[in-house]
């Protein structure tokens, strides 16, 4: 399996959770434009309204990296951190991805 998975923890500055919401979405909604992008979310801790953790998976690292590295990356991304107090990036290699059909044995 050589799908690759950005993944980011998000702290958001107090008040600003509705302004991130919507700057990720556009971001995200832009991302999803990009070869080899599948379906990003973003989640919200329970325990903590103000951390968030987004997912996307990509077909591979390739498709991930030049995404990355497209000219707009930086100036889209830095409209969603201008919400945030800290954030973590993070690359994961997907390892398994049962099937909701799946049976356990």
């Amino acid at each position: 399996m050589s799908e690759l998975i950005t993944a980011g923890i998000w702290l958001v500055k107090e008040g600003e959770e509705e302004a991130f919401v919507r700057a990720w979405t556009g971001f995200a909604t832009w991302a999803a434009t990009m070869p080899g992008a599948t379906t990003l979310r973003l989640g919200r801790d329970r325990g903590n309204p103000s951390r968030f953790v987004s997912f996307a998976p990509w077909d591979d690292g390739a498709a991930a990296h030049a995404w990355k590295a497209q000219p707009e990356f930086r100036e889209r991304m830095a409209r969603v951190q201008q919400h945030v107090a800290g954030f973590e990036p993070i690359e994961l290699d997907a390892l398994a991805a049962p099937s909701a059909a799946a049976t356990v044995a």
